[in-house]
């Protein structure tokens, strides 16, 4: 079996291993809030995010990626084909058991922080320091302080106008029925947003800030439109209202947590597919033609493959993840998970157009902290809070460390 063909094979494998990570991590932080609320169970979670996370990855996935994923490694210093394939699957195998090993004790890290580390593992030693772009790393680091605060801020906002307009009303439900539209209206216009900035982008749908915005608008109006009529059939239900008083009230907010999520999921797909098959076609392209370019082709059955692997790393681990989300940082209502779900869809959206190196595994967290300060600090778990922001910590130093050591392996074996 020729040298190339062992590469690529390896290269499927731990591009595989690497999607599963993402899925089995990230894909939970798009379905947490729905599950610890109680608005769908984890199995119907699977399900949904399964479609839409394979739609986004296989529609929306990208047909063309950058050799070296965000610019953290500059291809001039690269001194010949194959020290980037050892880097590349070094990268990805590193990134693929730090996903596992967080996955498994349930902490929500960014999988794009991961990657990003092991990237600068590789460059730091295969390639010199020089070669690493420091600033964008830099970015990176910033972003663990904005990411979280920017969804926090938004979240505690919402919470507390929920609390303000309908579950302090006289008469909640009333009140649901009344204003419920309205955060229907921003839902639809924030999820169009995120779908055409986040989702679509790869598609390479040319379209001014004001087309977008005119879209969401659109959008908006019909969902609002469509939620009016559904929750205006909500009805009392007596039985349930003896054990929590708001339970007919969080009925009408639990359709639209899973809503919000599936347009999260469909975003996450096509947009963080490509930490795990970038560097798998990187592979796959200069195995084939033995030159580095700046771009490869994206052949279907990577996008394919990258899909099948968010799925099953969802299926087989992504609970972990979720009961973090949903569960141990502060209880979730549906309209708590709401209230977080559409704090992180607006923090994406003003963060990608203003090119804020943000993290969506950082907004949910931060989301769901401002939703459980609008409660008090009481209602927040800070022994799970300060261990979610110690795995951010590690994610960079540890995601370089473990490539630093596979690379020098790889070169060991090959060379």
């Amino acid at each position: 079996m020729e040298l190339a063909a062992v590469f690529i094979a390896l290269a499927v494998i731990f591009g595989l291993f690497m999607t599963w990570g993402v899925g089995a991590n990230d894909v939970a932080n798009a379905m947490g809030t729905s599950v610890g609320s109680g608005a769908i169970t984890v199995k119907k979670a699977i399900l949904i995010a399964a479609v839409f996370e394979f739609a986004g990855a296989v529609l929306a996935g990208g047909h063309v990626t950058g050799t070296i994923r965000k610019g953290i490694i500059d291809p001039a210093f690269v001194p010949s084909p194959e020290i980037l394939i050892f880097g590349m699957l070094s990268a990805l195998l590193a990134a693929g058991i730090w996903l596992l090993v967080a996955s498994w004790a349930g902490w929500p890290v960014s999988t794009t922080h991961t990657i990003v580390g092991a990237l600068v593992g590789f460059g730091a030693v295969g390639l010199g320091r020089e070669a690493v772009a420091w600033g964008k790393v830099g970015s990176i680091v910033a972003s663990w302080l904005i990411s979280p605060l920017l969804g926090a801020f938004f979240a505690y906002l919402l919470a507390l106008s929920v609390r303000r307009f309908i579950l302090d009303a006289e008469l909640p439900l009333d009140a649901a029925k009344r204003y419920g539209p309205v955060y229907i209206f921003f839902m639809g216009i924030l999820i169009s947003l995120v779908t055409l900035f986040k989702g679509l982008k790869h598609l390479k749908i040319e379209m001014t800030l004001i087309q977008s915005l005119m879209v969401a608008v659109a959008v908006g109006l019909v969902i609002a439109a469509i939620g009016r009529q559904l929750i205006q059939k909500v009805e009392v239900d007596p039985a349930a209202e003896k054990d929590f008083h708001y339970a007919t009230v969080e009925k009408v907010f639990a359709p639209l947590c899973v809503f919000t999520a599936c347009s999260m999921a469909f975003a996450h797909g096509s947009n963080d597919v490509a930490n795990g098959v970038g560097p798998l076609a990187a592979v796959v392209s200069i195995a084939q033609t033995g030159e580095v370019a700046q771009t490869s082709a994206m052949p279907i059955w990577i996008l394919l493959l990258g899909g099948g692997g968010i799925v099953l790393g969802l299926a087989t681990m992504g609970y972990k993840v979720m009961r973090t989300i949903g569960k141990r940082i502060t209880e979730l209502t549906p309209s708590r998970g709401f209230c977080a779900e559409l704090a992180a869809a607006a923090t994406v959206v003003i963060a990608s157009r203003l090119g804020l190196p943000v993290s969506t595994t950082h907004i949910i967290v931060g989301s769901v902290l401002g939703v459980g300060l609008a409660r008090g600090i009481a209602a927040i778990d800070l022994r799970v809070v300060l261990g979610i922001v110690t795995s951010w910590v590690v994610t960079l130093p540890i995601g370089a460390a473990l490539a630093a050591f596979f690379f020098f392996f790889f070169k060991g074996v090959f060379l």
